[in-house]
């Protein structure tokens, strides 16, 4: 028979949880504060669960959660809160309780929350095993690395929490995966979700889209607009790439943060909203913090709770299982039959660096459903990860006057040059479409063009153009082909 330690200072309370959790097959005991739980646990058996209230006299129940960790890291910890929104919440989470419950307890989502901390530990799983769970559209979250199977449990015990979450990571790693996970799990998850990209809206745009306007508030505001913040009233909100938000909308943000309600821009009346706030960025905290990118009141405000979603490179396993899953939605979405993960794809997918992470590899997977050739894109992956065959590499002489830093360099630029001309060449010198197969900007790949001065030939005219530094200044040059 299970047991549960019922820990509060509320007679009543512990009365009628006893009595609940009796009558449901449990064996209850009780202890009236956090000194006599934890005497109960250093003298008799150890329970299976404990339900610890958050606020008492004397020891609170952070201070007893801090004591029980001590004494057992196996019993399950479920907090009683009479507040949603609380620090403290957050803090017990953070110190290893499995979840939370405010009062009034509600029955049923005790017994499941005793029912899924108390079923039997499952046998370890085998490496390749995955964890996935769907998400809205075509979007899914896959685990199978410690590391993400550790987010994935963070992420079911705080998403119920009402606080803002900050998470961080590279560009690429899934970050927005990250937060619409946390708003299917939250109480939130029948509202709607918006994401904004405070890097792409102009920074004269980004506060009307954030915040509405009224009329008048600058030429042509002719009517009222509602803002994003309006929009997602009830739901959750992402503003991603937070770090790029102008100081002074971070100053109005956190108005919203800390009082739920702000003006519109030209308005006279504060608007109230109840949104829940994530914010996600891809800069160095530590440095955007020094050189004043973004507030330091804000930080800490935003950063009730953090997410760090760990780079590609740093969760190999997960390469194949991503890898399998993208190439089966994107053959339903194609109409087109999947291309199997051949031994020498994926051998080069284990050695390459993924610099763009699982966004590059959803390109490399869409280009392979494309093209059908695991060597060709075997040898790009290889190519821009300076692993090309020694064969192919040019001599080295001792005597050049080269360094080998040097050699290093010019070899990654001939790697580098080659898969974008090969990119290029597949998709018929569409540059946009030749930026989406390598995984990189359409601006990054104009620049490397520049850079490696790629030409393609026009043959209407007998010309070629060179990508120009100057869009005004065109170098041409008398040769047979098309335009790039």
């Amino acid at each position: 028979m299970p047991t549960v330690l019922i820990v509060d200072d509320d007679p009543p309370m512990l009365r009628y949880l006893r009595s609940l959790l009796e009558c449901a097959g449990f064996q209850a005991s009780v202890a009236g504060g956090g000194e006599e739980a934890l005497a109960a646990l250093r003298n008799g058996p150890l329970p299976d669960a404990i339900l610890l209230d958050l606020m008492m006299p004397g020891m609170d129940g952070l201070e007893t959660l801090e004591h029980i960790r001590n004494i057992t890291s196996t019993a399950k910890v479920i907090m009683l809160s009479g507040h949603r929104e609380t620090p403290q919440v957050v803090q017990a989470i953070k110190l290893g309780a499995l979840d939370y419950l405010t009062k009034p307890v509600d029955e049923a989502e005790l017994m499941h929350l005793l029912g899924r901390c108390l079923q039997p530990a499952p046998i370890t799983l085998h490496p390749e095993s995955e964890l996935v769970e769907e998400l809205e559209g075509d979007n899914f979250f896959l685990a199978v690395s410690p590391a993400m199977r550790r987010i994935f449990a963070q992420i079911e015990r705080i998403a119920k929490v009402e606080v803002p979450v900050l998470i961080t990571g590279e560009s690429g790693t899934g970050k927005e995966i990250i937060s619409l996970l946390l708003h299917k799990f939250s109480p939130r998850s029948k509202k709607r979700f918006l994401k904004v990209n405070c890097a792409a809206i102009p920074e004269d745009l980004l506060e009307s889209e954030l915040f509405g306007y009224e009329p008048g508030a600058f030429t042509g505001a002719s009517h009222s607009k509602p803002g994003q913040f309006e929009l997602c009233d009830k739901g959750t909100i992402l503003l991603d790439e937070i770090g790029e938000m102008p100081p002074r909308l971070q100053a109005k943000l956190l108005q919203v943060l800390q009082e739920q309600r702000f003006f519109r821009l030209g308005g006279r009346s504060p608007v109230a909203v109840d949104v829940r706030i994530l914010a996600a960025t891809n800069v160095n905290i530590e440095s955007a913090l020094k050189y004043g990118k973004l507030r330091v009141d804000l930080y800490y405000r935003l950063n009730a709770f953090s997410v760090h979603v760990p780079p590609l490179r740093e969760r190999r396993e997960e390469i194949a299982p991503l890898f399998q899953h993208f190439m089966k939605r994107l053959a339903l979405a194609y109409q087109r039959p999947p291309q199997p993960l051949t031994e020498r794809l994926s051998q080069a997918c284990m050695q390459h660096a993924w610099p763009g992470n699982v966004r590059e590899l959803h390109n490399l997977a869409k280009r392979y459903l494309v093209l059908g050739d695991d060597g060709a894109l075997a040898d790009e992956l290889r190519a821009s990860s300076g692993l090309a065959d020694r064969s192919s590499l040019p001599p080295v002489s001792v005597a050049s006057g080269r360094d080998l830093k040097q050699l290093v360099r010019e070899m990654k630029g001939e790697a580098e040059a080659e898969a974008i001309r090969r990119a290029l060449e597949h998709t018929r010198w569409k540059r946009k479409d030749a930026a989406e197969m390598l995984g990189i900007s359409y601006k990054a790949l104009i620049y490397k063009a520049r850079q490696y001065n790629i030409l393609r030939a026009r043959p209407q005219r007998g010309v070629v153009e060179m990508f120009p530094k100057n869009p005004q200044e065109k170098k041409k040059f008398s040769v047979s082909g098309e335009s790039l």
